[in-house]
């Protein structure tokens, strides 16, 4: 069968012929979702190591499991320590997927998996969003800001902040239904962000870039603030006195797709998926044939500017 195989670390996919998998359920699979953990595992930069090398790429996707059903299929190691899904079929627990409403299509299940949930669950699971929640997302360029920024105002924020760097996905995010947007590039982040958010600032901060933005979005905030902590795309740490924390009673929570118990997780990613079958949640996708895996790797490795997934068959 042909995958997208990693052979060395820090090289590109390439199509290759595998041995069929076997051992446990055989998914075919449909699409899947490029993120940047897998472009990580893939460089040698992900801290729990890699597959055993050659290795088939890809930590989610869509398939149908042997008895015909539509699944979404995430974890047991998927890309991670094991063979991925960037292949035709592969092997994984009989009961890993989540079966799939018809009127969902493969693209978006997929989109709405480590990404959307990304930007899902800080407002909705983590520390959910209380109405009139002034919320400040930090990277609302991407999806998972992007995601974060709609949910945010679906779930009863009062007002939304959309900060990112790229002034046309800021327009975007707008677009989406942020009530005003922040350039990165602004002198004075601290004060931009309160006369952003209003009030005494903001109330609630999700967070996917850590570092500087991420210190002045606290100095920023109104007491008694929360921050769900999902990314350091600014850098990986950030210096912060306790005063500003303890001071205003702050709140700082960490936030991965793969700590969420599989239940809640589940429970979480239907509903999501609700959302945007409703239109209510929207994704900007982009797609591509797994015969051109590498060029959709280095479009993921460069940080795209939609949710790129690749389609099988």
């Amino acid at each position: 069968m042909k995958a997208a195989v990693i052979s060395e670390l820090g090289r590109l996919p390439e199509l290759a012929d595998r041995p069929e998998p076997s051992g446990e359920a055989i998914y075919e699979l449909s699409a899947v979702s490029l993120n940047p953990i897998d472009v990580n595992v893939g460089a040698g930069r992900y801290f729990a190591g890699h597959p055993a090398l050659p290795y088939v790429a890809g930590c989610e996707g869509v398939g149908r499991a042997p008895d015909g059903t539509r699944v979404y299929l995430f974890g047991d190691g998927l890309g991670l320590s094991r063979d991925g899904l960037l292949a035709e079929r592969a092997a994984a627990p009989a009961d890993l997927g989540i079966p799939l409403p018809d009127a969902v299509s493969d693209d978006i299940a997929a989109s709405c998996g480590i990404a959307g949930m990304a930007g899902w669950m800080p407002v909705a699971w983590r520390a959910p969003v209380r109405r009139g929640d002034r919320v400040l997302v930090l990277g609302a360029t991407g999806t998972v800001g992007l995601v974060a920024t709609q949910a945010s105002k679906l779930l009863g924020a009062e007002r939304v902040v959309a900060v990112g760097r790229n002034p046309e996905r800021l327009k975007r995010a707008a677009a989406l239904g942020a009530d005003v947007t922040v350039n990165l590039d602004e002198d004075d982040l601290v004060t931009a962000f309160k006369e952003a958010a209003g009030g005494d600032g903001p109330t609630h901060i999700v967070d996917a870039l850590w570092g500087g933005p991420a210190v002045a979005a606290i100095h920023a905030a109104a007491p008694g603030w929360r921050l769900v902590q999902v990314g350091q795309s600014a850098g990986a740490e950030a210096t912060l006195a306790s005063a500003v924390i303890r001071g205003k009673m702050g709140e700082v929570y960490g936030y991965t797709d793969f700590a969420v118990p599989r239940d809640a997780f589940r429970e979480q990613y239907l509903r999501l998926l609700g959302h945007a079958a409703a239109n209510e949640i929207v994704f900007d996708i982009e797609t591509y044939p797994l015969e051109q895996v590498a060029e959709a790797w280095n479009r993921q490795a460069d940080g795209p500017n939609a949710k790129l997934v690749v389609t099988l068959g």
